[in-house]
């Protein structure tokens, strides 16, 4: 396979790009909270999962937890923030069944990165919490990417330049020879044409409006063929 040697690094987002293909952390929680029992309104949900998904740094010392403690503190919360005791079994099915998830589509994209890391630089940019670098490393990712632009640590977030030309000097790479590769329009690829990245779009159907994103493709297990 020909890769485009033009091209000096890929940059991906991390949470509903290297974690799932194109589905936000929301969109995949609903489901699972609702199988748990917990079928409470939308608009409600949506709230608490917010609350705790902003707050979550705040609220705990986050340094040195693996991604399994992460969401476990994210879901006490959510059932918090739904006045809802969080006790151990009714937590743990829901976070267990997340990280599984997880830990499945990195299973699957592993074969993929590596090869594209034989061609380009990788890196991350992701509007984390701040401890994102420890889980790639706790998973066996980490090695694989130059940088990991994670902003609970840089104070700047998608789609704020600072975060991308970030990343792009720590690939040793002007923003003109990286690719963003993510799933949200606004943050990921707005943000990276701002600094004049060119842009892969993850679309879990394969279908997305043309927002001037170069490629559209339905996973990063795609990007090996869309860059041929």
């Amino acid at each position: 396979m020909k890769y485009n040697l033009k091209m000096k690094s890929l940059l991906f987002d991390y949470g509903g790009t290297l974690d799932a293909d194109g589905t936000t952390w929301i969109e995949r929680f609903r489901p699972i909270y609702k199988e748990a029992g917990f079928d409470v309104a939308r608009d409600r949900f949506d709230r608490a999962f917010y609350d705790s998904d902003d707050r979550l740094p705040v609220r705990h010392a986050l340094k040195g937890l693996d991604l399994a403690q992460t969401v476990r503190l994210q879901v006490e919360d959510v059932l918090k923030a739904l006045d809802i005791r969080a006790e151990p079994r009714l937590v743990d099915p829901i976070a267990e069944r997340f990280v599984a998830d997880c830990r499945g589509q990195f299973k699957r994209l592993v074969p993929a990165l590596e090869r594209l890391a034989g061609r380009y630089r990788l890196g991350i940019v992701s509007n984390f919490y701040g401890n994102l670098d420890g889980i790639l490393a706790a998973e066996g990712l980490r090695s694989l990417f130059s940088v990991v632009a994670d902003s609970g640590v840089l104070g700047v977030a998608k789609p704020e330049a600072g975060i991308f030309l970030y990343a792009a000097a720590g690939v040793s790479a002007s923003p003109a020879d990286c690719v963003m590769v993510g799933d949200s329009i606004a943050r990921d690829m707005r943000g990276a044409a701002g600094v004049g990245m060119k842009r892969a779009l993850i679309a879990a159907s394969g279908e997305a409006p043309d927002v001037g994103q170069d490629w559209t493709v339905r996973s990063v297990a795609e990007l090996e063929g869309a860059l041929e």
